[in-house]
């Protein structure tokens, strides 16, 4: 229309604010990239049957097979439902896998939500005859955690740390053997579903190492707003498969032992974006307003011990000076002690254990002062952040049209998670790696 002015659109780029030698390797990562060729994906090459442990699969088709996590003859061999969806046209085969800690119910709720007609049936968006590639969902990778509610292995061990495993090591080794074997060797890429251990809580975010640069690339199609750039530890299925050159990214939302719609209804927003950048179904990706690049965070911790009444959840987001929490104790009636917000930024994780002790973590905080106003547009009526894909609204945006924050520091102790985690659970997983190594 004559006369109407043209909205302009303010950008944010600020990556010159990563550490200069984390911003040097992804630079030199990406620089190094090249598209990789596979013609075998081509619309006009042979495409046929596939077969997944004995099972043959035709084109166009979905079955599900039981892989047995331990190959024995006697005892429980821990059969584990595959679910392979096999399109009618050449592609990637992608790996979605849920409850690699049994506890952790985010996966299985999302994966078992993908696996139904709605989204399966004719016509549907994971219809196999209108798919192209390969994929596979297996909601629960840890099955006997999952059955006895416990993140771990029979044998104590954490199967997150055992990566690639060996075939004549211990039971959790063994497993890990034969999911590297089966699930992870011949993926074209693997998106590890996750929610945080118990006691906490985290926001739906994605986390990733920005130099692997598929993963990268990976991790941006999922259409979120919250990526990590971390190293997760020796051992891990993220960093055993990225030395592999097998691109990984781990989705973390919610907490063990329960259920947020938030969180599943992203992580199966996130699938399907990915699955649409990929070609492998039909529709346009979604995008976020913006994008934050984190290679650093803050510890909001307690001062002093006894039970904490949080205020806010993962997710909110706070004003320098607002209180997140107050510590009371009961042998000292009339006497509380305030945490409060250090400046202004999101919580990306939440203590939900009453109990604690001064020094111990209340929350996981990213600062974002400097471009707070972009938070703000997308808060709901109880201060938390309304994360891409738990919203109705499906936007479409082109990628230079991102906003992209890029946020300095180092994690604590090296790892997201090193503040949380249980001297117990340390103490002990040493204990495992020392017999093992003798």
């Amino acid at each position: 229309m004559p006369g109407r002015r043209k909205k302009t659109v303010r950008k944010v780029r600020v990556a010159h604010e990563l550490p200069k030698r984390r911003k040097i390797a992804i630079e030199e990562a990406m620089k190094a990239h090249q598209t990789e060729d596979r013609p075998e994906w081509d619309r006009t090459s042979v495409w046929g049957d596939i077969r997944f442990y004995r099972k043959r699969i035709k084109p166009g088709t979905l079955r599900t097979v039981l892989l047995p996590l331990l190959d024995v003859n006697l005892g429980d061999r821990w059969p584990v439902p595959v679910t392979v969806l096999h399109g009618a046209r050449p592609g990637p085969c992608i790996t979605v896998l849920g409850a690699i800690h049994g506890d952790e119910l985010t996966g299985p709720s999302a994966c078992t939500h993908l696996l139904s007609n709605a989204f399966t049936d004719t016509g549907k968006p994971l219809d196999p005859a209108t798919m192209a590639g390969t994929l596979r969902i297996v909601p629960v990778v840890n099955l006997p955690g999952y059955r006895m509610k416990s993140r771990y292995f029979p044998d104590g061990r954490d199967l997150n740390r055992q990566f690639p495993g060996d075939p004549g090591g211990s039971t959790t080794r063994r497993v890990a053997d034969q999911i590297w074997s089966h699930l992870v060797d011949d993926s074209d890429a693997i998106i590890d579903l996750h929610s945080a251990a118990k006691g906490r809580t985290n926001m739906p975010q994605v986390r990733v190492d920005l130099t692997h640069t598929s993963s990268y690339l990976l991790a941006k199609s999922f259409g979120i707003e919250i990526l990590l750039d971390s190293i997760p530890p020796k051992g891990t299925l993220r960093r055993t498969a990225n030395s592999a050159d097998i691109p990984v990214i781990t989705y973390e939302g919610g907490g063990a032992d329960f259920l947020g719609d938030q969180s599943v209804k992203v992580a199966v927003h996130g699938i399907l974006n990915a699955l649409r950048s990929m070609r492998m179904i039909p529709g346009n990706p979604q995008r976020p307003k913006f994008r934050i690049l984190a290679s650093g965070s803050t510890w909001l911790r307690a001062g002093e011990g006894g039970l904490l009444d949080m205020f806010v959840s993962a997710g909110s987001v706070m004003r320098e000076g607002e209180v997140v929490a107050t510590i009371s104790d009961p042998a000292t009636p009339g006497m509380t002690v305030d945490i409060v917000a250090p400046e202004d930024g999101l919580v990306i994780g939440a203590a939900t254990n009453p109990f604690t002790s001064a020094g111990m973590p209340v929350g996981h905080f990213l600062p974002i002062s400097k471009h707070f106003s972009l938070l703000q547009e997308q808060i709901d009526e109880n201060g938390r952040f309304v994360v891409n894909g738990s919203m109705e609204e499906r936007v479409w945006r082109e990628e230079h049209e991102i906003n992209v924050i890029s946020l300095q520091g180092e994690w604590s102790g090296g790892e997201v998670d090193s503040e949380w985690v249980d001297s117990k659970i340390t103490n002990d997983s040493k204990e495992f790696e020392e017999e093992e190594a003798a």
